[in-house]
């Protein structure tokens, strides 16, 4: 389960949902207090009370208006029954609908209002003004009724806090999702980066999380990409330092056992062919000197086994590897005239901290064991290289390289049945790369053959 990420996810819900719901609170409070002062109501009371007064005032108007042509107080225009076919339309049409009077507002604006009443065969029309313009008065107040029924169909609070809801739940939403993402996208490293953790403290070294990032998480990665890998390094190198500990043990014991043995019996030798007089006195001594030589044979190894067991004084100080691989090649060319020695230095080489005597040990290890595999008319090449937080160098050959079986035990401490072999030179001289705080490694050779890379670290 990834807690991470869903921790991220509620402290989005919490830091957001309460200012959301808080803002929502106030803005729909904010606006039924702004509602409660719109003009919708007292514009609707306004037109009734104006539609009240107008028609009183039209009434009254109308009133006085018959009165004062009842009175005779006014001179009516009279439409005789001759000059029908010139009667104004509004004549025509109260003439037509047979009611005995009429009141007709006439005007531009409505401002003059006309009283017709039928008499005989013709019509009498009597005139006011009205003071007023009842037909603007009609128009003002349909449009205020309108923007009335308007503002009743609209409901505005619940327009508002719909499209507001709406609007910030999604844009909530929109961040929520983004957050998500982004929580997944920050976690998931994280969590692989915990379950790394988790196998390699199980023991399981070769333990990797996939990198692909370049902030700080990334970094974090590869920094246990790392570690794990001088762990696993670590690992293989206590290992086998600890089997070059049993092995010295054996070999030192061993050494002690035959190296008491082997004098004796080459003394005796020597002493039966002092003493002998028979006559087969060239064969024994033929058979006395080949006895000797196996004897000396055997104590080369002994010498080798007590090398091997031994801990020489480790004493690393800055070396410039350069110098020390020229010098190495140099000497071994006289021993080796058949083989073409090629150096490749690397330029501004920093120095490395290592024993000198013991990088030399190695290094006459490695051009000799090129030199015997490049074979005559071959090719050694020494390479040195700056790397992250080594010095390397390199020692390449042109021969026929190492058989998978060879590869197996290379750094195995074995018996070899080369001439002059002992089987034992690469196991020193990993064993003095280890102890200079280095190491040995088998690496693709340039020439066709066998490659090796000495690691050496920097000196500070």
């Amino acid at each position: 389960m990834n807690r991470l990420r869903n921790r991220l996810i509620l402290i989005f819900l919490a830091a957001t949902l309460a200012p959301w719901a808080a803002t929502l609170w106030m803005t729909t409070s904010l606006l039924e207090q702004s509602l409660s002062y719109a003009p919708v109501k007292e514009l609707d009371q306004v037109s009734k009370s104006l539609e009240r007064t107008g028609r009183e005032y039209y009434q009254r108007a109308r009133e006085d208006l018959k009165q004062q042509a009842l009175s005779g107080h006014l001179t009516p225009r009279v439409f005789s029954p001759g000059g029908r076919g010139s009667w104004p339309e509004t004549v025509r049409n109260f003439w037509e609908s047979g009611e005995a009077e009429r009141f007709v507002i006439s005007g531009e604006s409505g401002e003059r209002l006309e009283y017709f009443v039928r008499q005989g065969s013709g019509v009498r029309c009597y005139a006011g003004t009205l003071g007023i313009g009842m037909r603007e008065l009609a128009r003002e107040y349909r449009s205020a009724r309108q923007v009335v029924e308007s503002g009743r169909k609209r409901d505005l609070r619940r327009g508002f806090t719909y499209t507001y809801v709406l609007l910030s739940a999604g844009i909530w939403t929109g961040a929520l999702v983004m957050l998500v993402f982004m929580a997944h996208r920050i976690s998931r490293p994280i969590h692989r980066l915990t379950e790394g953790l988790s196998e390699l403290a199980a023991g399981n070294l070769s333990a990797r999380v996939e990198a692909g990032r370049d902030d700080e998480i990334g970094r974090a990665v590869e920094a246990f990409n790392g570690m794990a890998a001088q762990l696993r390094q670590s690992r293989e190198r206590l290992v086998y330092l600890t089997q070059l500990a049993s092995w010295q043990s054996l070999a030192r014991k061993m050494a002690h056992e035959v190296k008491n043995s082997l004098t004796p019996i080459r003394l005796t030798v020597e002493e039966m062919l002092v003493r002998y007089s028979g006559p087969d006195r060239a064969f024994v001594e033929q058979a006395a000197q080949i006895v000797v030589d196996e004897v000396e044979g055997l104590e080369r190894r002994i010498r080798a086994f007590s090398q091997f067991a031994a801990e020489p004084p480790v004493r690393p100080v800055p070396l410039d590897v350069n110098t020390v691989l020229e010098e190495r090649v140099a000497f071994l060319r006289n021993g080796h005239p058949e083989v073409s020695y090629t150096v490749r230095p690397a330029p501004d080489l920093p120095r490395a901290c290592a024993d000198e005597d013991l990088l030399k040990s190695i290094l006459v290890n490695l051009l000799e064991n090129a030199a015997e595999a490049a074979g005559p008319g071959g090719r050694v090449l020494g390479v040195t290289a700056a790397m992250a937080d080594n010095i390397a160098v390199e020692v390449h050959d042109s021969g026929s390289g190492l058989s998978e079986q060879a590869r197996a035990s290379l750094f195995q401490p074995t018996i070899s049945f080369k001439k002059r072999g002992m089987g034992l030179g690469l196991s020193i001289a990993r064993k003095g790369a280890l102890l200079s705080g280095g190491d040995i490694v088998l690496i693709q050779g340039e020439l066709g053959g066998a490659g090796f890379r000495v690691l050496l670290p920097k000196a500070s």
